[in-house]
């Protein structure tokens, strides 16, 4: 049986406002041949296939027009789990439907572990792979809040938590395979391991309150024979196990991840049982669909470095930041005449020496996707004059309305 892993599509995701549906649609279109010159057997998605819990029309029709193109291939499962972006309501609700096309779909846990555990059958009728899809697991989900317990209790109880439900999900799955034989256990799941790493920029978020439960691979139980993680957007192993693996995003996220090969993981369980051979695990490059160039320097750097990508043909989107020594008023003139008659797009200019040279506490060159939800409210902090003994209680409790905002499902009833 071979597997294919993916994560973090987040279709319907713009950059500084600029729609990036072309993308997408390139990736899925490339990604449903992939699958088909590859002879899948079985794909997995693991989270945050939008990037809202309310995903544009478009944003939707690209997802389930990739469906069905699978389903007419010759791939005969996909395993699709919520990640902490994606609303679990809207994921379920066409699940029954989609099981009609052998996708089988876990937005949310629920009171019975059974319901994530998945048994992938091939054309024989004969159990291939059990799958344990563990979607996003909500605070609320894993945890009981008491009164009075500090952040070391929360972060114990939250590790506990997932560690819990891994156990009791990969149970029920190691009846399966004594029932069926000798049958791979996978595993899945969208969370944020100790010592992964990220990029600035990237659009990670925390997943809980004070950057908390970085869980340990040692919490995942040892029968799982791949774990396919999604959150992280920089493709990696969890420390060196080979078998526990994030596929990263397939696009860039931001201007941080320009330069990252993107790709996707084949897992070939054809030896499976082999004592002389392991699995068969491969990273393949994912194609650029459109090209991303930050670019700084002073004024001569940043044009001279415009006509070599125009020279090259370039059609890449602009960041463009000023670093130069002198004040330059105004950038945006002499650099989009740069770029006339050209497929380039500029997205984005910042001054940095103008911004140095009027910055106050809050500045009013700053651009507010410069910061983040918590940097604002420092900023109110400073502005209000909050002492600092009295900051941590008030930052933990904004920490929590943000993570339940996040967590929030708009989409329930």
């Amino acid at each position: 049986m071979k597997i294919l892993h993916t994560s973090d599509w987040h279709i319907g995701r713009s950059l500084y406002g600029q729609k990036r549906y072309d993308e997408f649609l390139a990736f899925l279109d490339w990604l449903a041949e992939f699958i088909k010159t590859e002879s899948i057997d079985a794909l997995l998605v693991s989270g945050d296939i939008f990037d809202t819990s309310t995903p544009s029309n478009r944003a939707q029709s690209l997802y389930y027009r990739f469906l069905c193109k699978v389903a007419a291939s010759d791939c005969r499962h996909v395993v699709i789990i919520a990640g902490n972006h994606d609303s679990p309501s809207f994921l379920n609700a066409p699940k029954e439907l989609l099981l009609a096309l052998n996708v089988h779909v876990v937005g949310s846990i629920t009171e019975n572990p059974e319901d994530e555990v998945i048994l992938l059958k091939g054309i024989s009728d004969i159990p291939e792979a059990v799958v344990c899809a563990v979607p996003y697991l909500r605070d609320r989900d894993i945890r009981v809040v008491k009164a009075g317990e500090s952040m070391e209790d929360k972060n114990a109880r939250l590790i506990e938590g997932v560690q819990r439900h891994y156990a009791d999900v990969c149970r029920i799955a190691e009846k399966k395979q004594e029932e069926y034989g000798d049958i791979p256990i996978i595993g899945m799941g969208h969370l944020f391991t100790a010592g992964g790493k990220t990029i600035d920029g990237d659009g990670v978020r925390e997943l809980y309150v004070g950057s908390l439960a970085h869980v340990g691979k040692d919490i995942f139980p040892a029968c799982i024979d791949y774990l396919a993680l999604g959150h992280l957007h920089v493709p990696q192993r969890v420390g060196k196990s080979e078998h526990i693996q994030y596929s990263g995003s397939p696009i860039p996220m931001g201007y941080g991840e320009a330069k990252q090969e993107k790709s996707v993981v084949t897992i070939d369980f054809k030896a499976f049982g082999n004592p002389e051979s392991s699995l068969k695990i491969t990273t393949h490059a994912v194609p650029c669909f459109q090209a991303l160039e930050r670019i700084s320097g002073t004024m001569d750097e940043i044009t001279q470095r415009i006509y070599e990508l125009k020279a090259e043909g370039s059609s890449a989107w602009l960041e463009i930041e000023y670093t130069g020594s002198k004040v330059a008023g105004n950038l945006r003139e002499p650099v989009e005449a740069a770029v006339t008659d050209t497929d380039m797009e500029i997205l984005r200019i910042k001054n940095k020496r103008l911004v140095e040279r009027v910055s106050s506490q809050i500045c009013e060159n700053e651009m507010l996707d410069d910061l983040d939800v918590t940097d604002v409210f420092n900023r109110l902090l400073d502005t209000y004059e909050v002492t600092e003994d009295e900051r941590p209680a008030l930052i933990r409790s904004y920490q929590e309305i943000i993570t339940s905002l996040n967590e929030e499902d708009t989409n329930a009833e």
